[in-house]
């Protein structure tokens, strides 16, 4: 996959098949989206382009009210391109072209420079300026441009529509469980090993410290997961919070990975969380957080088993 700033990087001569789309998460329903644009293309013979926006679009257009992002740039650029996309095309969102007239955003972009000879977006799909432009507009001007318009319909799973705003509210209520049945995959966080105060070392259950990389972090708590360090996979009990019994202020991911012995300062960690074991406590002495965190490492076990 060849990820792009501009329409004139994308090879364009015979018409591309395209979707457009924030994709934060590339949940059960971008996955949907994503697989038929691949489809379409093999059948048609056609380069795919995905194109999405950086930043995402409410980062610039109402940034006090911009929602945190799940996934990271780099992990969107890998899941879209494990999908077959042949091009990504990262297009510069500015105030400037958040003004842009739908109608001129469809003639010039994906009709003049794109050659768009097919469009697939989601069935809540909104675009140009203050979100005029619907599905029915594109459905519309395609028509009168001589590309076809293809719709998906909403994607539902246990008997509710999956969207990055549903998934969002589980993972800040702590249901990383259920967010990663939409996810289509573990909540993952990813991040650097950083030194941390060695309080867990000194209690007899050393932890790696990260600093994460995604905006969204979930509920303070204790988790149940997988660390991936260097390809490998080791079960964890993983800490979100400010340790309440040593009263620290700051909110941390920390992580005691199981079956592992190692200095990985500066490393990067992926973090797969599972399931929520509890919430944090703050406990009375260090003993008996000693007594609990053994506790959360046979849960952990029995959850990983």
């Amino acid at each position: 996959m060849k990820v792009v700033r501009t329409p004139e990087e994308i090879d364009t001569s015979g018409g591309v098949v395209l979707t457009l789309g924030n994709f934060d998460g590339i949940h059960l329903g971008h996955q949907k989206i994503l697989k038929t644009l691949s489809e379409r293309a093999q059948k048609t013979g056609l380069p795919s382009v995905v194109y999405t926006f950086e930043p995402h679009p409410r980062k610039v257009v109402s940034p006090g009210e911009s929602p945190p992002l799940i996934i990271t740039q780099e992990e969107k650029i890998a899941l879209i391109e494990s999908f077959g996309i042949d091009y990504l095309l990262l297009a510069r969102f500015t105030k400037e072209f958040a003004a842009t007239h739908a109608r001129k955003f469809v003639e010039d972009v994906l009709a003049k420079k794109l050659r768009v000879r097919e469009v697939w977006v989601g069935h809540d799909y909104f675009f140009g300026r203050g979100r005029e432009g619907s599905v029915e507009y594109l459905k519309e001007m395609a028509e009168r441009l001589g590309f076809g318009v293809g719709v998906i319909p909403a994607f539902t799973k246990e008997g509710v529509v999956v969207s990055s705003s549903l998934i969002r509210r589980l993972v800040k209520e702590g249901d990383v469980k259920r967010a990663g049945i939409f996810l289509g995959r573990p909540l993952s966080l990813t991040g650097t090993v950083i030194k941390g105060d060695d309080r867990g070392r000194e209690l007899g259950f050393p932890t790696a410290n990260i600093e994460v990389r995604e905006e969204l972090l979930p509920k303070e708590g204790v988790y149940a997961g997988f660390v991936t360090i260097e390809g490998r996979r080791y079960p964890a009990v993983v800490n979100i919070g400010r340790a309440p019994t040593f009263g620290r202020e700051k909110t941390l991911m920390e992580t005691h990975i199981l079956d592992f012995s190692g200095i990985i300062y500066g490393k990067d960690i992926r973090v797969s969380l599972l399931e929520r074991i509890r919430d944090e406590h703050r406990f009375s002495t260090p003993e008996e957080l000693t007594e609990q965190i053994k506790k959360d490492i046979a849960v952990t076990r029995r959850l990983l088993r």
